[in-house]
């Protein structure tokens, strides 16, 4: 937005702004956020930044824990949900070690050397994204986990379970079971709260390709973005769920990308869809390959297939993200491509047919990722893919152009899966990462501390907690 700290000042005095906030990713893939007086911000903060506690965002260790943090002018926006005028922007994470200096393992600047990776190799110079959101708008959400206690209520007032309501107003027009792919009004009461999010994101110049509500009647819904440059689209990830998350609180409702919220009802992914370009000319399309794929493409996907155990370590990092992708649901669990087949991890979309419009999806990842980390992950596998020329048919990969869980045993045997917990994820990040590595990507020192947390501080916590469904199986016995 901005390209100097002249023009900032003059934006702010024209604007009324009265704060410039300041927001960082921690590691998990949150947003932490630190605020000035406009008045503070001078060179100073442009040049030596902002002193923050790397500890607490998942980075450093106590004992060396001082980090710094260096606003990006060109990320620049008007805060619309602080009552005082504030202009926001993101921060790059920097070391104090030997002199001020981008920290390595800032999941930003991953973001941005694997863009400079790939421009390096020659294949490519663009790796343009477009991910899909899905994510519930839920009336309530309450949940307690104590040794004494254990619940979790969810409510949807267009939900199938509130039929019988008979305490509030009830007007019928409950969504069915899984029933509420595209529905209409007046089942779809969320509608209008879409397009207020639609509408301020495009203002942010985040252009919405569409919205629409989704498989899950609980008000489960979508909004996909037109595609874009790889770190550009993860900063804009942040931005779409900051806003889906306000604007629903603004609204009485409160917004959840958790993969799997309710049992039985459709899990929330992200697919994300790929492109690469060269010199501006698309380089995964061929008229006469399969699907209208380049070999290029192909090597890509055999890359994306190869390592994908792995690459969960990153896309779907949360011990819920293995309660959506159970075989035999709607999640893509088998490790194969396809043309427009939704049952296969990698899928070519069938109506895709021109040379800018040649393409596939990762369609196992969702949205509880750290999006620097996962969309970096998605685009070094594809590269180690076409620098080793995996070919995804020789390596038994497919084309799978029938429902996956519909073939007979014998034939389902020959398909691998993805791992099924997070631990299994992160063993096979463990086993398999040298791919990460290339060109100093990701830090062996990051990829250990990702494990390391998701080992000690997520799988083993709820792997250890009693669930009420076992008290249902076993407190007789």
């Amino acid at each position: 937005m901005f390209k100097n700290l002249t023009e900032v000042k003059e934006f702010c005095n024209s604007k009324g702004i009265k704060i410039v906030d300041f927001k960082i990713t921690d590691l998990a893939g949150r947003w932490h956020h630190l605020s000035i007086p406009v008045t503070r911000l001078n060179e100073k903060v442009l040049e030596e930044g902002i002193g923050f506690d790397g500890s607490n965002y998942g980075f450093k260790t106590v004992e060396k824990s001082d980090m710094v943090f260096i606003p990006d002018l060109n990320t620049a926006f008007v805060d619309p949900f602080c009552e005082i005028p504030t202009l926001s922007m993101i921060g790059d994470i920097f070391a104090l070690e030997g002199g001020i200096r981008r920290y390595e393992g800032d999941p930003r600047y991953i973001a941005e050397k694997a863009e400079k990776f790939m421009a390096s190799t020659g294949i490519a110079d663009e790796n343009i994204i477009g991910p899909e959101f899905e994510f519930y708008l839920f009336d309530q959400i309450a949940y307690e986990s104590r040794p004494e206690h254990q619940e979790v209520a969810i409510d949807s007032a267009q939900a199938e379970w509130n039929t019988n309501d008979q305490y509030e107003k009830n007007l019928g027009y409950k969504v069915r079971h899984k029933g509420g792919y595209h529905l209409a009004l007046p089942y779809d009461l969320t509608n209008d709260l879409r397009s207020k999010m639609t509408v301020m994101l495009e203002e942010f110049g985040m252009p919405i390709k569409y919205h629409h509500h989704e498989v899950g009647g609980p008000a489960q819904v979508e909004l996909e973005v037109e595609p874009g440059k790889l770190k550009d689209m993860a900063d804009k990830t942040y931005l779409l769920k900051y806003v889906v998350k306000n604007i629903a609180i603004q609204n009485g409702k409160s917004a959840t990308f958790m993969p799997k919220p309710i049992f039985g009802e459709a899990g929330s992914g992200m697919h994300v869809h790929m492109w690469l370009y060269k010199d501006g000319k698309p380089i995964f399309y061929d008229k006469d390959g399969y699907s209208g794929l380049s070999q290029t493409a192909l090597y890509f996907i055999g890359g994306l297939l190869k390592h994908s155990p792995a690459l969960l370590g990153f896309t779907s990092p949360s011990t819920n993200s293995y309660k959506r992708l159970v075989p035999g649901y709607e999640a893509p669990v088998s490790i194969c491509f396809a043309t427009a087949n939704r049952s296969a991890i990698v899928r070519i979309p069938g109506y895709g047919n021109t040379p800018d419009s040649k393409r596939f999806e990762f369609r196992s990842s969702d949205a509880t990722c750290n999006p620097y980390l996962a969309y970096s992950a998605l685009l070094m596998a594809g590269l180690d893919g076409i620098i080793n020329k995996i070919d995804p048919v020789k390596e038994g990969f497919g084309p799978y152009d029938v429902n996956i869980f519909e073939l007979d045993d014998e034939e389902k045997k020959k398909i691998k899966g993805l791992p099924k917990s997070l631990e299994e994820a992160m063993e096979a990040l463990k086993q398999d990462h040298e791919f990460l590595l290339k060109g100093g990507v990701f830090t062996k020192s990051l990829i250990e501390t990702w494990i390391k947390n998701k080992i000690e501080k997520e799988h083993k916590k709820i792997s250890i907690i009693p669930h009420p469904a076992e008290f249902e199986l076993y407190y007789d016995l």
